[in-house]
């Protein structure tokens, strides 16, 4: 627990101190810096006062996109069984 670093992360104006891994810090970071962004982006094109309605349509708009990559590799994998098994096929009509 030694190697743990301690780290402030600001969102919505508010400090979150934080205690975690060395390996997490960049990622967390970056996490940070997208929240921030996405809150600036909301609030400059939608008539949002309320940090809590920034903060749901980011939370919103994250779990979309990790959705729609689930729903996505979901289908690239439909589509490559179906190929593999196309391919499977072809190839026991020409070996038979």
């Amino acid at each position: 627990m030694s190697n743990q670093l301690k780290i402030k992360l600001s969102i919505a104006d508010r400090v979150y101190p934080l205690t975690v891994n060395p390996n997490q810090e960049e990622g967390l970071r970056r996490a940070t810096k997208k929240i921030e962004e996405m809150i600036k982006q909301f609030e400059q094109n939608y008539a949002v006062r309320d940090k809590q309605d920034v903060l749901a349509m980011c939370a919103l708009q994250f779990a979309a996109q990790t959705e729609q990559k689930s729903v996505s590799k979901e289908n690239d994998f439909a589509i490559t069984e179906e190929r593999l098994q196309a391919l499977n096929e072809t190839l026991q009509e020409f070996l038979t």
